[in-house]
């Protein structure tokens, strides 16, 4: 791995001594950071948190503030839904991919109604109003969404049930949820170094013990009697890492503070941590998923290839690691008329024809390809069936003329990014440090390293190859929590 940092563990006894000490040591000051930092504090340990910027909030901060919570919330309960932790498990070992860390979704699952408590005791706030229509962030400030829990195949897996929890906010709320977090850790007695980023661990036999960081440009130690949380995000923004891990995602933009720079990862793995799923990735695939729902998305010889109703990130994984993602959403004009205008975020067709196949020769697809499918969608749609994909009756109606595509190569941006348009998907990664359900990092032989405890999107958290927004906020906070009651116990 090609790095300019040295990332060679520390031995004690080449530390002369330590320039300051605590119980805990957080590293990195974003929701996991702050949930670890809150929780070690809860539970009695001097506890100092570092962040190599200026400030906390991180990559969450920037986030649409999205939380997964289930299992029977009062925000559900007010929206007029049942659900149960055995149905949220159910969901998220099925959407969460193949080898999705099975005990940290039945702890996750069977804690959700306490950590909604939780958040909102320490000044998160939830509406008890619910978004019916696909998107990546409503355009109002309900506070319940649904996250593909009601599609295919998911609905017959487990009971359906909107889980997607929403910050309080008229845009996205990640920055609402960080400046609740940091206003609950400014209201503890948490020492918080800001400009501090740390470079390397300190051991003592097998037990890491502190840390090297630099300040500006002078290099600090710190000392941690009980415990060191990593909560430094993933690595998305180190194209070295990315590289040799999970080369798919060269070149895509990336979707974060800047700061995911996997340096809480590296540090560890020089203690011989072991590391999980690091190819990959989360996929926002540049499209506006109430356009699509109600047309279909095809690839490059004008073939569906998934449900349109389905939670659009898992489209976006679909649409990059089978179709590199030349894709093209079709639709037609009562579809896009369809759309509130604050939803399509200033996205217009790209193509527009009187008849199918004029549009697929503009397009340059094989003649007769993109006329099949959509024959094929429209035959079945008019009698409210899917057959091939399964999108359900709701979203199913014939398209009719005229006809138009939209280019994903193409991007487009939030309203929250400004003009700015970014490319076909920006992504994060969503492997990392291989960690028990209370937050222990595991060395290459599947033993606790002594002294050390992550979480976020710096380990390899409740996903494998899938994802539903809300489980990055919501795996960071929860498993942060733990990690820091767990570094406090030493």
């Amino acid at each position: 791995m090609a790095t300019s940092v040295d990332h060679t563990p520390v031995d004690i006894v080449d530390i002369a001594n330590f320039d300051h000490e605590a119980d805990v040591l957080v590293v990195g000051y974003g929701c996991a950071g702050a949930a670890a930092a809150l929780s070690a504090t809860a539970s009695g340990a001097e506890t100092i948190l570092l962040e190599k910027l200026t400030g906390g909030g991180g990559s969450a901060a920037l986030s649409g503030g999205e939380i997964c919570l289930g299992g029977g919330t009062p925000i559900q309960q007010a929206c007029g839904f049942k659900d149960t932790p055995e149905a949220m498990e159910k969901f998220l070992n099925a959407a969460l991919g193949p080898d999705a860390d099975a005990d940290k979704i039945h702890a996750y699952s069977h804690g959700s109604v306490d950590h909604y408590r939780w958040l909102v005791d320490h000044g998160v706030p939830f509406k008890e109003s619910i978004w019916e229509s696909p998107t990546w962030v409503p355009p109002t400030d309900d506070g319940l969404m649904w996250m593909g829990e009601g599609a295919y195949p998911f609905a017959g897996i487990a009971a359906p049930a909107p889980r997607g929890h929403r910050v309080t906010s008229p845009g996205f709320g990640g920055k609402v949820l960080m400046d609740v977090l940091t206003q609950a850790v400014a209201a503890t007695s948490i020492s918080v170094h800001t400009d501090t980023g740390a470079l390397r661990l300190i051991t003592d036999g097998d037990r890491v013990v502190g840390l090297v960081a630099r300040h500006f440009a002078k290099t600090v130690t710190y000392r941690a009697r009980k415990g060191i949380v990593i909560t430094t995000g993933g690595f998305a923004d180190n194209k070295d890492m990315v590289k040799q891990h999970a080369p798919q995602l060269v070149g895509l933009g990336v979707t974060s503070d800047g700061g995911d720079d996997g340096s809480g990862i590296l540090m560890s793995q020089a203690v011989r941590a072991a590391v999980r799923h690091m190819s990959a990735g989360q996929v926002g695939i540049a499209l506006i998923p109430g356009m699509m729902v109600r047309g279909m998305i095809v690839n490059n010889v004008g073939q569906r290839f998934i449900n349109e109703d389905v939670y659009p990130g898992l489209v976006g994984q679909a649409a990059l690691y089978k179709h590199d993602l030349k894709v093209w959403v079709i639709l037609d004009e009562r579809a896009y008329e369809a759309v509130p205008e604050a939803e399509r975020w200033g996205v217009t067709p790209h193509f527009v024809a009187e008849t199918v196949a004029e549009l697929e020769a503009e397009l340059g697809m094989p003649d007769g390809a993109l006329q099949t499918t959509v024959s094929e969608y429209n035959r079945h749609a008019a009698a409210g069936d899917d057959p091939y994909f399964h999108k359900a009756a709701r979203w199913l109606r014939p398209l009719e003329a005229p006809f138009a595509a939209i280019d994903v190569s193409r991007g487009m941006a939030p309203p929250e990014y400004g003009d700015a348009t970014g490319g076909a998907a920006e992504v994060f990664t969503i492997g990392g440090l291989h960690t028990t359900v209370d937050g222990a990092v595991l060395d290459i032989d599947g033993r606790p390293i002594a002294g050390l405890f992550a979480a976020g999107r710096a380990t390899s958290g409740l996903h494998s190859w899938g994802y539903i927004s809300g489980t990055s906020l919501g795996d960071g906070t929860f498993f942060g929590r733990k990690a820091g009651a767990a570094a406090a116990a030493g």
